[in-house]
C-alpha cells in the first residue's frame, strides 16, 4: 500500500509527480496515521510523524515518489454576514472565543461548521446566518508549521487524532469534542491580573 509520509502545506511548490486527489470533510482532515482512499478509489495509509490539520490544497508526499493534492469537501456550513467590519470584527472575537475553527472569506464574510448552538449566538449578536452546503478551509492557528509541538488552538490538549487510539469505534469527532470539552473544565483566577471572567 502507498503511504504518505511527509505534509507540505499549500504554497511550498512541489516538483513531485501528482499521484492522486483526496476530498476530505474537515472533521477528517486532522490526522496522524489512518488508512484512505483518493478520489480514484485507490487506498493510501497516511503515516505522519505527528497529527496534522490538512488545508486545501496542501500536499502529503507518498514514499514512494510522488505527492496526492488534499482537497476540502463541501459540508453543511454557516456563512456569516455582518454590518460592517467593526461588527464582523466583534463577530470573529465572539466565534474565536469558543475555539471554533473560523474560515475567512475573500469578500468579508466569515464561515463556520453548522451548530445550531452558535447560529443562535451569532443571530443574538446581530449576524446573518446562510446554511450552505460548500467547503470549509479554516484560518491556520498562529503556530501553524512550527511542529508537532504547537496545537493549532496555540495549547495541547494531550492527544494526536491517531486512528489507532480510536480503535474502540468512538467517532473521531465526538471524542475530540469530549477531549476538548474537558480540557477547559479548569477554573480561571479572578483578580486584576486576569481581567475579569473568562468566557468560553
Amino acid at each position: 500500500m502507498r503511504r504518505a509520509i511527509e505534509h507540505i502545506p499549500f504554497g511550498q511548490t512541489s516538483a513531485a509527480e501528482l499521484r492522486g486527489t483526496v476530498t476530505l470533510a474537515f472533521a477528517d482532515r486532522h490526522r496522524r496515521r489512518f488508512r484512505l482512499m483518493d478520489d480514484a478509489g485507490v487506498p493510501f495509509l497516511l503515516d505522519l510523524p505527528h497529527a496534522v490539520r490538512l488545508g486545501d490544497g496542501d500536499f502529503l508526499r507518498l514514499a514512494e515518489g510522488g505527492v496526492i493534492v488534499v482537497r476540502a469537501a463541501a459540508e453543511p456550513v454557516m456563512t456569516i454576514t455582518c454590518a460592517g467590519p467593526v461588527a464582523t470584527a466583534r463577530m470573529a472575537w465572539h466565534i474565536g472565543n469558543r475555539h471554533t475553527p473560523m474560515q475567512v472569506l475573500k469578500d468579508g464574510r466569515l464561515r463556520i461548521v453548522h451548530d445550531h448552538v452558535l447560529r443562535e449566538m451569532i443571530i443574538g449578536l446581530g449576524g446573518v446566518v446562510d446554511a450552505e452546503i460548500a467547503p470549509f478551509d479554516p484560518e491556520r492557528g498562529a503556530y501553524h508549521g512550527l511542529g508537532g509541538n504547537a496545537h493549532e488552538h496555540g495549547h495541547h490538549h494531550g492527544h494526536d487524532h491517531d486512528f489507532f487510539a480510536h480503535a474502540d469505534g468512538e467517532d473521531h469527532a465526538q471524542g475530540h469534542s469530549r477531549a476538548h470539552a474537558s480540557s477547559h473544565s479548569h477554573a480561571h483566577p479572578q483578580g486584576p491580573a486576569s481581567g475579569g471572567q473568562h468566557e468560553h
